[in-house]
């Protein structure tokens, strides 16, 4: 069983590299995003109080992101463990997930800030599917128009240059103190992600494999 979670900047690529790590290894990935909409789509309990605070503007309070966690990882498909993508992003956040389960590797995708910049302000993202293009490295192959469903490909605001910028600061401010956190406790690796995706993917599971098996 292999517990892991994936840390970074907004667009380094935590999304893409989490899915291969998680497929590779056979376990499951899991994004806080994704189990609140699943649990508000499905009106469970804790689904039903986070859709309070949703709807309200506000944020999840993370001791209901933390109980939604552990219900999570409970299941079955957690058997062989997981990956935590998006989670945690802040210390508290940490701190509480450390009450809840070990951490076996932490993995870090760092890039330096012009990169991030370029990725994320070329990215366009489909109305329909929600896939994700880029205007340098994952063309439609018809411009505007999405490959997979046809639907109409658009520029979200978070993905425009000057709010990428203020996405980064916000990073830097919260979430990158995690960093040092996580250090600290020696189950820790960086991988620089600049590069074409299949690079990065090799990178990243080389680093991971020789961490764990060393």
């Amino acid at each position: 069983m292999v517990k892991m979670i994936f840390l970074g900047a907004p667009g380094v690529g935590k999304g893409t590299h989490s899915n291969l790590v998680a497929e590779a290894h056979g376990i499951v990935k899991i994004s806080t995003g994704d189990l609140l909409r699943e649990n508000v789509k499905a009106g469970t309990e804790l689904g039903l109080k986070a859709k309070e605070y949703m709807d309200a503007g506000g944020l999840v309070p993370d001791d209901l992101v933390i109980a939604l966690l552990k219900d999570r990882i409970s299941k079955d498909d957690c058997g062989k463990g997981f990956i935590l993508d998006g989670f945690p992003r802040t210390i508290p956040q940490a701190e509480a997930l450390s009450g809840i389960t070990e951490i076996d590797l932490v993995v870090n995708l760092s890039a330096p800030e012009e990169v991030i910049i370029g990725r994320l302000s070329g990215r366009w993202t489909c109305k329909k599917c929600d896939a994700i293009y880029h205007e340098l490295n994952i063309k439609p192959k018809v411009e505007g128009v999405c490959d997979k469903c046809g639907g109409e490909l658009y520029q979200r605001d978070d993905q425009k240059p000057e709010v990428v910028k203020k996405r980064l600061e916000t990073y830097q401010k919260d979430t990158a103190p995690l960093i040092d956190f996580y250090k600290s406790k020696g189950s820790f690796i960086e991988v620089n992600v600049e590069g074409n995706v299949e690079e990065v993917n090799k990178r990243v599971q080389e680093a991971i494999n020789d961490k764990l098996n060393g």
